[in-house]
């Protein structure tokens, strides 16, 4: 007898048989993602491909949350997990356990990731970097309480400088809890504001052991601090997310306690040599102006103080005889010139011809100047103006008379 099954009991078939078998219920798929999806409950959908086929992938929130990395399309990936049938779509998927990059490690993707988005936001920029104080009154170290760190930052205090103040802010630095105790303490240091400059401290360890140095809540609190922080993690050759948010990175913590503080012994050489260097440069000056004192005193100013005055006094003098002469030569100047106009205005003048016996005749009534016979008739009233005065006269007679052929 041939069986009928409706869609979801076949589904629900093959999902129990691929259910079953060993190898898809527990193994490693190698592949590249692509189409990877970051759903708004947590998931995480995506295909792994190769050159010659794919398989759709689910992570659900609970491992996903665990990534220490973020995955992206064109990332080649191990994907831990098994197979299984999603039964309303009938299409088998792989369900995503665990996730590695493929060939490099998860914790150093994760580290490039996070250095490269906070490089972006600007918390590595060098113009943001506080100066560390030359001379701290106070030194706050966030470190273990246990172990070699914290003795040898204060050996190395203590050798430089012995009368140094240290605060030290307890906190694991290793572990779950870590990274969130090392934010804590920068930021409660800040609040407190009892220390000039923040040393953050730990020995050298494996990527994983520095990993809470490499945390964003780290960084973050680093780039906020307003007191400076020097980061002093591991050896050397060690390098995590604190070294470039701080505003100077140690080689190593007994770096940093060089760094922070100077010796006091060449701090106390210096302080001498600028003292003396001080008092030379004092005596130089005493010198420079006693010496140029006594060029003063020993000057004409000092020694005939009105010299100048009675020099000053004899200038104005001769400039005022030469202003005066100036100004008697141009009034005798302009004397000479008025005399010179007015005897040619008196040449010119017709009243200078009056007094050689000639004399201006007017009409009476109109005062015109009667220039010919034709303008005289009889009975007519006219004035006759002579060089001392003036006579009214009336025609009693007209004659003309021709001379040289000219009509007067």
């Amino acid at each position: 007898m041939q069986y009928i099954l409706s869609v979801s009991e076949v589904n629900k078939y093959l999902k129990g048989i691929i259910s079953k078998d060993v190898l898809l219920s527990n193994l490693w798929v190698r592949g590249e993602i692509s189409n990877i999806k970051q759903h708004s409950s947590g998931h995480m959908y995506f295909t792994l491909k190769d050159e010659n086929s794919l398989i759709k992938c689910v992570m659900f929130k609970s491992y996903a949350a665990g990534l220490a990395f973020l995955p992206e399309n064109g990332m080649r990936v191990l994907v831990k997990g098994y197979v299984s049938v999603y039964e309303r779509d009938g299409q088998y998927q792989l369900y995503s356990e665990e996730m590695q990059p493929d060939g490099i490690g998860a914790l150093h993707v994760a580290f490039e990731q996070l250095k490269e988005r906070l490089k972006d936001e600007g918390l590595f920029d060098e113009e943001i970097k506080k100066k560390i104080p030359l001379l701290p009154s106070s030194i706050g170290v966030v470190t273990s309480p246990t172990g070699s760190v914290i003795r040898d930052i204060i050996n190395v205090l203590g050798r430089r400088y012995p009368n140094f103040s240290l605060k030290i802010f307890p906190v694991k630095v290793q572990g779950e809890d870590a990274a969130g105790q090392i934010a804590h303490a920068v930021k409660k240091f800040n609040e407190l504001g009892n220390v000039d400059v923040i040393i953050l401290a730990r020995g050298g360890g494996s990527l994983e052991e520095l990993w809470p140095f490499n945390e964003e809540i780290v960084a973050r609190s680093i780039f906020e601090s307003r007191i400076p922080v020097i980061s002093a993690v591991g050896h050397e050759t060690d390098y995590t997310i604190a070294d470039f948010a701080a505003d100077l990175r140690a080689p190593t913590p007994s770096a940093a306690a060089e760094i922070v503080m100077p010796e006091k012994r060449l701090l106390q050489e210096k302080i001498r040599d600028l003292d003396s260097r001080l008092r030379r440069s004092v005596i130089k000056i005493k010198d420079l102006n006693r010496l140029k004192m006594e060029r003063l005193l020993n000057s004409i100013a000092f020694r005939r103080p009105f010299e100048r005055l009675n020099q000053e006094r004899m200038r104005l003098d001769a400039a005022n005889r030469d202003l005066c002469k100036g100004m008697s030569n141009l009034k005798e100047l302009h004397r000479n010139r008025a005399v010179l106009l007015i005897q040619k205005l008196n040449a010119l003048s017709p009243l200078n011809v009056l007094t050689r016996g000639y004399g201006i005749i007017k009409e009476k009534e109109t005062e015109k100047i009667i220039k010919s016979i034709d303008s005289i008739d009889d009975g007519k009233y006219i004035e006759i103006r002579l060089s001392d005065g003036a006579a009214d006269c009336m025609v009693t007679g007209v004659k003309k008379r021709k001379l040289g052929g000219l009509k007067l």
